[in-house]
């Protein structure tokens, strides 16, 4: 029936594919749903720079604040309407990428769902920009001394997006080869 009616036959002649964009829909949403909870959970439960070990030597929970932008760049710097600028830039990164999304072609589906993951954790730090003025990092990486920058699901949502679209312009298809057939 769906089908049907997304190929309806249009008055001149031709058929529209209008699809529902579902993927790309609630796949954000459910990001941003689960960033929120997660970061919530951790302000109610640790205070700002406290720990709890997750696995010993790797990964540890520490709730911290990163007013800067990706990787806690321009977190130690100030400058006048700092929260407004970041705030802005990554509106408009958001709204780039999903104008983006809107113009792929339904069988680009690797390509929608890691703009949709991009989407997601877009989202989901940006809220926390506009609400708090910071976002709230919590998964704290680490190897002896060694530590990654701390980050959060919608951080890894963000990155695993990149990774599938980087894999997508790269040609892995379906069996996982670069390039294979492809010319």
């Amino acid at each position: 029936m769906d089908e049907a009616l997304n190929d309806a036959a249009a008055p001149d002649g031709l058929v529209t594919a209008i699809r529902p964009r579902r993927l790309e829909v609630w796949l954000p949403i459910l990001i941003v749903a689960f960033d929120q909870i997660s970061k919530a959970l951790v302000r109610a439960t640790l205070s700002i720079h406290e720990s709890v070990t997750i696995v010993p030597g790797f990964v540890d929970f520490t709730h911290v604040r990163n007013s800067g932008a990706a990787f806690g760049i321009l977190n130690y710097a100030d400058f006048p309407f700092k929260t407004v600028i970041i705030a802005v830039v990554a509106t408009a990164a958001l709204i780039g990428v999903g104008v983006y999304a809107a113009s792929l072609a339904h069988h680009q589906l690797v390509a929608r769902i890691g703009l949709s993951l991009i989407i997601g954790g877009a989202a989901g730090n940006l809220l926390d920009r506009l609400i708090a003025g910071s976002v709230v990092d919590f998964v704290d990486v680490y190897w002896r001394s060694y530590h990654f920058w701390a980050f959060n699901v919608a951080d890894s949502a963000i990155s695993i997006g990149v990774a599938i679209m980087i894999l997508d312009m790269l040609g892995v298809d379906k069996r996982g080869a670069v390039g294979v057939g492809k010319t």
